[in-house]
């Protein structure tokens, strides 16, 4: 007996170690920022994930102990062989978790949980440089491998010379691996663990998210994916409904088209991930969007725009919808809280324009088709529309072919028309058919020349758009469907990842200049539906018009569990799982317009 429980002992410290081990490498791998970190920066999250890695090394030792539980009735290489098996299996799991999980913080910005899932048909394969993948399985093979010959070498034996025991003993050790629900639960209160227990930083996600063991919070967050409800307490007030109206409403607005046109044509154009980083006009980088940069000087430019979320699917039903996306999941993945939301393509077409939607790649993608479907356009095109021999990237069909493909379908639309395009060449792994122009191998060099190879294609574009017919009644929007990371690269919650240009531009469009109101994605329908005289809809209740002469000016933008608001004279970004500002600026009069506005979004996504 006392053998068994040494094993056991061992089996557990095989599963610490093995995690701490995770941790370690996590700090290696993403080191352009961990450098940056003291000493006690680094040496907190391995003490305090400890809490965590004991909670999943409690879980990986429930089957071992019913395993041990079987052999007071079954021969001891039954025990042996059984358990080995299932080490190897939960090591190959494990491992195949951590190793994702290095590439994922380094491009989402936070610790891998369900959301992988939803991308899995292709974007694991597509985002992936080739090199980046040899890699990553050369990581995969070498932690397996090593933990493999531990388990061979020093605990396979040990248990295979494990006297037998006897029947009595099974209670024993059934009482044994019940009580494995104490480092599991890690408390003795009603709350079970959690991500927060990690969090000791007060204004630094990196060394917050680096406690956290990514097998526990992918197998935790797969296990109520299903199930996001989110807090209806979050802000308490009485008067919830009558403070969100007043933070939304708006008053009469200030007409931007010419009068003389009556129901322009409507483009509007989505950029995958083109941050105001790399816009000049927009303080951001120079000579990597010069078409963009001199149409500023002819169009009306808003140059402070917020992505609502940082995924592609988080600011399609932003735009499209104007509903703001959500910490820890993304609505589109449910079609029956999507098919309740009111759409911008289905008013314009009640106002008689034909809607239609191209997209180089896959319309199956993230769940895209099902919403788009009930968004109700006329026609979609994606990369099945192509010739075969255009669809040569991991992603699709290349932007300068999309647009000219627009441009001819443009050319037999009726109108008025609302076509929205939406670009696919500068996500990555950022391959371009163009000769480089911004040189380097690594990926912040490969986004900024994808960048520019779209600035290119969007600028031939509007050339040759300007020489139809259709371009002096026609009002283009152009906009991003999230920010990035690159080229410089800051933590997700930081309000520069969610700056997003907005351009318009047109034959239908008056007085070029700029407009500096503070706004986000959710303000564009019923911002062009006012634009149009037609009544702003109370169903995008999350919409803002941008012109009104009279608006309350706020953006706010949603990370993986937490938000922040931007004003002109507050900013102030609250994180769920710290359960606190991590920094706040300016007037604190605000800090309850956010809650305002995310308790409203919660009670509103339940309820759907």
């Amino acid at each position: 007996m006392r053998d068994r429980l040494r094993f056991f002992g061992l089996l557990a410290l095989f599963w610490m170690a093995f995690f701490t081990i995770g941790r370690m490498l996590f700090f290696l791998y993403l080191f352009p920022q961990s450098r940056s970190l003291s000493f006690t920066e680094i040496a907190m999250p391995l003490l305090l994930g400890l809490r965590m890695d004991a909670a999943m090394t409690g879980y990986w030792l429930l089957l071992p102990g019913l395993i041990f539980v079987a052999s007071a009735f079954l021969p001891n290489r039954f025990t042996y062989v059984s358990t080995g098996i299932l080490t190897t299996l939960l090591l190959l799991i494990s491992t195949g978790v951590v190793v994702a999980d290095l590439e994922l913080y380094k491009h989402w910005g936070f610790r891998i949980n369900s959301t992988p899932l939803m991308y899995m048909e292709r974007e694991a394969v597509s985002s992936v440089n080739t090199a980046v993948l040899i890699g990553l399985i050369g990581i995969f093979i070498l932690l397996v491998g090593i933990f493999v010959w531990v388990y061979a070498r020093w605990l396979g034996p040990k248990l295979l010379a494990l006297k037998p025991i006897g029947k009595k003993r099974a209670l024993t050790w059934l009482l044994i691996t019940g009580a494995l629900i104490i480092p599991i639960r890690s408390s003795f209160t009603v709350a079970p663990l959690n991500t927060g227990v990690v969090y000791f930083h007060k204004t630094k996600s990196f060394p917050n998210h680096a406690g956290i063991n990514p097998v526990w919070n992918f197998f935790r967050s797969v296990s109520k994916s299903k199930t996001i409800k989110y807090p209806g307490d979050f802000y308490k007030s009485d008067n919830l409904a009558t403070d969100f109206k007043s933070l939304i409403q708006t008053g009469r607005t200030q007409p931007i088209l010419d009068s003389s046109i009556h129901n322009p044509n409507i483009l509007l154009i989505i950029l995958e991930g083109f941050t105001s980083k790399i816009i000049e006009p927009l303080g951001g980088l120079p000579h990597i969007t010069p078409q963009f940069n001199a149409l500023t000087q002819e169009g009306i430019l808003f140059d402070n725009f917020y992505a609502s979320g940082d995924r592609t699917d988080k600011g399609l039903v932003s735009i499209l919808s104007a509903y703001p996306a959500q910490p820890r999941t993304s609505i589109i993945k449910f079609p029956e809280k999507t098919q309740q939301l009111p759409f911008l393509s289905k008013e314009l077409a009640r106002a008689g324009y034909a809607t239609s939607f191209i997209y180089g790649g896959d319309i199956g993608f993230a769940n895209m088709e099902s919403y788009l479907t009930l968004a109700g356009f006329g026609s979609i095109t994606d990369e099945d529309a192509f010739d075969s021999d255009l669809n040569d990237s991991k992603w699709g069909v290349a932007d300068h072919y999309v647009f000219t493909k627009m441009l001819s379908e443009l050319d037999t639309t009726h109108t008025p028309f609302f076509k929205v395009m939406l670009s696919l060449s500068s996500h990555e792994p950022f391959e371009v058919p163009m000769k480089t122009v911004i040189e380097g191998d690594d990926e912040g060099s490969m986004y900024l020349n994808s960048c520019y190879y779209t600035d290119k294609s969007l600028g031939e574009f509007i050339r040759q758009a300007k020489q139809k017919p259709w371009w002096k009644n026609t009002w283009v929007i152009i906009t991003a469907d999230h920010g990035h990371r690159f080229p410089d690269v800051q933590e997700l919650k930081d309000k520069s990842r969610f700056k997003i240009p907005m351009l318009w531009l047109g034959g239908a469009i008056t007085n070029p200049g700029r407009i500096h109101t503070f706004a986000g994605q959710p303000d564009i329908a019923n911002t062009v539906l006012a634009q149009l005289q037609i009544q702003p809809q109370s169903e995008f209740s999350f919409s803002k018009n941008i012109l009104s002469q009279s608006i309350n000016p706020f953006a706010v933008y949603v990370f993986n569990n937490g938000y922040g608001y931007v004003s002109a004279t507050h900013e102030s970004i609250y994180d769920f799982d710290l359960k606190d500002y991590s920094s706040k600026w300016g007037n604190e009069n605000e800090l309850t317009q956010g809650q305002v506005y995310m308790q409203t979004l919660f009670n509103d996504y339940n309820h759907k």
